[in-house]
C-alpha cells in the first residue's frame, strides 16, 4: 500500500481484470437491479442497450472487487466524494480492465496527518471502450504524520 508521498501524478496503471459471465450478470441483476435488459436477452436486444448488459451497480461492484484484490492500494482514511459515468454497456464475456491515474494531490490544511488525492479510475472492455469512468477524491495517510 502506498502513502500520500508515494502518489505519482499522470501515470496510468492497470489494477486488474475480470470477465463477467452471462450467469453472473443475470444473477446480480436478479437480486439487485432486476431491469428486463439486465436479466433477459430478448428484452436487452429490444432496449436502448441493444443486448443483455450488466447493470451500472454490477459494473461498479466489479471495479470494487478488482481493486480489493490489487496490491496497488492507497492507505485511504476516507472517501471524500466521487462522480461516475457508464458510457458503454458491459456485455457477457467482456474482458474488463481496470486502471487508475492520479490527477491531483495536495496536503490537507485541516488534517495535516493526511493528504488529498484525486484519481480517475477507468474500466474498459477488450475493444478499449470505456464502460465506467470514476473520478474520486480521497483523504490519504501521510507516511510521517504531523
Amino acid at each position: 500500500m502506498d502513502y500520500f508521498e508515494d502518489v505519482e501524478l499522470g501515470v496510468e496503471i492497470e489494477l486488474g481484470r475480470h470477465v463477467p459471465s452471462k450467469e453472473e450478470i443475470v444473477s446480480f441483476a436478479t437480486q439487485w437491479d432486476p431491469q428486463p435488459f439486465h436479466i433477459d436477452e430478448e428484452a436487452g436486444r429490444q432496449s436502448v442497450m441493444g443486448g443483455l448488459s450488466a447493470s451500472s451497480c454490477h459494473t461498479y461492484s466489479i471495479s470494487s472487487l478488482i481493486y480489493s484484490k490489487s496490491d496497488l492500494k492507497l492507505h485511504t482514511a476516507a472517501m471524500l466524494g466521487l462522480t461516475m459515468r457508464f458510457p458503454n454497456p458491459v456485455r457477457p464475456e467482456d474482458e474488463l480492465v481496470l486502471s487508475r491515474v492520479f490527477l491531483e494531490k495536495r496536503e490537507s490544511k485541516s488534517q495535516p496527518a493526511y493528504g488529498i488525492v484525486k484519481s480517475r479510475t477507468t474500466m474498459r472492455n477488450a475493444g478499449g471502450d470505456d464502460v465506467m469512468v470514476m473520478d474520486s477524491n480521497f483523504l490519504v495517510d501521510r507516511r510521517e504524520r504531523s
